[in-house]
């Protein structure tokens, strides 16, 4: 009997698909930031643009352009509406 075909994708290819598009990122300190995902590295590092940061669920701003450490990420989530 044939094994099924599992497809496993991998959390860089999820940024690499997802890159010029929404995305929501959770960090660690109750932080979070909304915006358009510019570029990414092999640690997770992600730039975002226009990104609105929200603290403790108040949102505190925008931002042009910001950097997020890879190792403050908790998840990274891609928006269905692009």
């Amino acid at each position: 009997m044939p094994k099924p075909t599992i497809n496993v994708i991998k959390p860089l290819d999820v940024l690499k698909n997802s890159i010029e598009r929404n995305v929501l990122v959770d960090v660690k300190g109750n932080r979070g930031y909304s915006g358009i995902l510019e570029g990414y590295d092999v640690y997770m590092n992600l730039v975002i643009r226009d990104a609105g940061e929200v603290i403790g669920g108040e949102t505190k701003g925008v931002h042009e352009r910001i950097l997020v450490r890879g190792d403050n990420v908790i998840f990274v989530s891609p928006s269905k509406s692009d």
